[in-house]
């Protein structure tokens, strides 16, 4: 006995050549064309694919396909087509060119009095009382020096 889908695909005329167009014209991302890919194929009034064959056809993971099923069916068309948007979009680059360019000046400069050479976090403390950034972590500190090696 096959297991029922609790999330069925049924997709409109309208829908079905919005999908195909996405698909013909490869518009988008990559990852709105290999959608549109699956909802076709797992739409009931069409191909009717299963998982695992839609999964095979197009390098996803099961998982994918069954997700990209549920959001069509709670979230609806569009949602299921270009994903949700982030809530918090990746975070911009935290020093510019000339903080960089003060901290890797003040490591190569002498360390204060008292220590023999650099630590990551005497340089971070030294930074933030020169007033060079408000505030920074060790690991960009670390990172800023890494890329200029």
């Amino acid at each position: 006995m096959m297991p029922v889908k609790k999330y069925v695909v049924r997709l409109s005329e309208k829908e079905r050549s919005s999908l195909k167009q996405i698909i013909k014209t490869l518009s988008g991302s990559s990852q709105k064309v290999r959608r549109a890919h699956i909802l076709l194929m797992a739409d009931v009034g069409g191909p009717g694919w299963t998982d695992a064959q839609i999964a095979e056809a197009f390098g996803c993971q099961r998982r994918t396909v069954e997700n990209v099923r549920r959001t069509l069916v709670e979230g609806g068309f569009d949602l299921a087509l270009n994903g949700k948007k982030r809530k918090h979009p990746p975070r911009t680059k935290i020093l510019d060119g000339e903080q960089e360019a003060k901290i890797i000046a003040t490591r190569l400069g002498q360390p204060p009095s008292g220590y023999a050479n650099w630590s990551l976090r005497l340089l971070t403390d030294t930074v933030i009382e020169l007033g060079i950034v408000e505030s920074v972590s060790k690991e960009t500190v670390r990172r800023t020096l890494k890329k200029t090696t």
